[in-house]
């Protein structure tokens, strides 16, 4: 005997909502209060940026990868959305693919929660508008939806997911992004709870693949399994009531110690929990478990005016999920690089910058760079940061030199980009228009896109835009 759709949905609600429930009545119809055009002007932000560094990674490996496995894949009809990097329309599950695998390419997409939330968000909440023609405000809601749902899940975990080997842009993008496209379809509670089990159980993502074409894919793959649970879930797919909290559920089966809370009633409301925890906007296209420490050897190499045949010892203190990150001592490739203490510190000795003219393969096998990287000592710091678990409260760099200088640099609290020492609106502008240059240089056509001043002017004003499918027309 098969049940209806909404059976389990029912026998939840018999005794109260559980936190499945709960949140997929939130989705369906939340409340933002007066606090919404800060929130709003976060999410903005953060689509802006996660496009930015898309344009940047068109040339990537991976980006080409998924754009020929996307094109092979696409289904004859359905809802099409712009391939951002390479023009022209896919189906917008195969759309999300390319764009969120293209803009986590780099490594160059915003942070916070542990992971990178608008290269899970903003690919398929702008593939799902654009199949509608959706406004852009409606994108900005659908944005803050989905943050909500990662804040509330992720804020429910005290031990640190990537120690345990899970990539948490993969595991909650997932579930954040099913919520998201959920929200802009305005689709009903029991219809949402449906797509959220179901994407639960599509989650995963592996620390292990770091450094690899694989991790960006992570990215692409969080779209696409968004919109496959959603259609899934209209279909009629039945799913468990409570797949999230549940002693088998989601949270329990991700929880690196078992200590996840799965009880309390859902916390999400007003204010919208992304102006508690922001966004950090990268200044390094490396991952972000380095940044502190990129910002420290500059300030300290330039203060200085050290040559890096001066040094000596470099000793870096980070936070153990960082280490385990940071996982290449001695990298060959730029992908490698981007996982490497030992690169950031001395790509910053070297040239005082880690920029995307640094990630080349030719500058990461420099003699004068594999000499470095014998240097850096790396040391734990076992003191986790309550605002985000994945990183110690402080990073701290040490170099000594030749002459028997030991410069410092004391505790690092935040880089520069992060959400409580954020990168101006110039500094922001610049990134843009640079990532835009790059994917101009690497064969990127204007085609019948507004140049890049427009277009940033555009996202810019995202709110004030009725139909995001004249979004990038001329």
């Amino acid at each position: 005997m098969t049940s209806s759709p909404g059976a389990n949905a029912r026998q939840a609600t018999a005794s109260g909502p559980g936190l499945t429930q709960a949140l997929a009545a939130y989705v369906a119809q939340p409340q933002f209060g007066s606090d919404y055009p800060r929130a709003a002007a976060l999410a903005r932000t953060g689509i802006v940026d996660a496009y930015a560094a898309a344009m940047a990674g068109v040339a990537e490996p991976v980006t080409r990868i998924a754009q020929a496995y996307a094109r092979k894949h696409a289904a004859q009809g359905g809802d099409l959305a712009p391939d951002w990097c390479g023009g022209g329309l896919l189906p917008v599950a195969q759309a999300a693919f390319v764009n969120g695998a293209a803009s986590h390419a780099l490594d160059y997409d915003d942070v916070a929660l542990s992971g990178h939330p608008s290269t899970a968000l903003a690919p398929a909440i702008l593939a799902q508008a654009h199949a509608q023609g959706a406004s852009g405000d409606d994108c900005l809601r659908a944005y803050i939806v989905g943050y909500e749902v990662w804040a509330e899940l992720a804020s429910r975990e005290s031990d640190p997911y990537h120690i345990k080997g899970w990539h948490p842009t993969a595991v909650f993008g997932t579930v954040a992004a099913t919520a998201a496209v959920c929200h802009l379809r305005g689709l009903d509670a029991e219809v949402v709870a449906r797509a959220l089990a179901i994407s639960a159980s599509m989650a995963s993502g592996l620390v292990a693949n770091f450094g690899t074409m694989t991790k960006p894919m992570h990215s692409g793959r969080v779209g696409a399994l968004a919109f496959e649970a959603v259609e899934l879930a209209v279909l009629g797919l039945t799913a468990a009531a409570d797949a999230l909290e549940h002693h088998a559920g989601f949270l329990a089966a991700i929880s690196p110690a078992g200590r996840v809370d799965r009880e309390s009633p859902l916390r999400t409301g007003r204010p919208p929990r992304i102006l508690a925890t922001g966004l950090s906007i990268k200044k390094y296209p490396v991952c972000y478990s380095g940044h502190r420490i990129i910002d420290a050897a500059i300030d300290l190499a330039t203060a200085a005016d050290l040559d890096p045949a001066q040094v000596r010892r470099v000793t870096v203190g980070l936070g153990r999920p960082q280490i385990s990150m940071l996982r290449n001592a001695a990298p060959v490739t730029a992908l490698e690089a981007k996982f490497s203490a030992q690169f950031a510190v001395a790509s910053a000795l070297t040239r005082r910058k880690v920029g995307l003219a640094e990630l080349d393969d030719d500058f990461v096998n420099e003699p004068g760079m594999h000499e470095l990287y014998g240097k850096v000592e790396i040391e734990a710091v076992d003191k986790p940061d309550p605002e985000d678990s994945a990183f110690a409260l402080y990073d701290t760099v040490a170099i000594e030199t030749t002459d028997g200088r030991v410069l410092e640099s004391g505790e690092i609290r935040y880089a520069r980009g992060h959400a409580h020492l954020p990168l101006s609106d110039a500094d922001q502008r610049v990134k843009f228009l640079d990532c835009l240059d790059v994917w101009r240089r690497q064969g990127g056509e204007q085609g019948g896109m507004p140049d890049a001043e427009v277009l940033y002017e555009r996202l810019e004003n995202l709110a004030q835009w009725d139909n995001v499918q004249t979004l990038f027309k001329m």
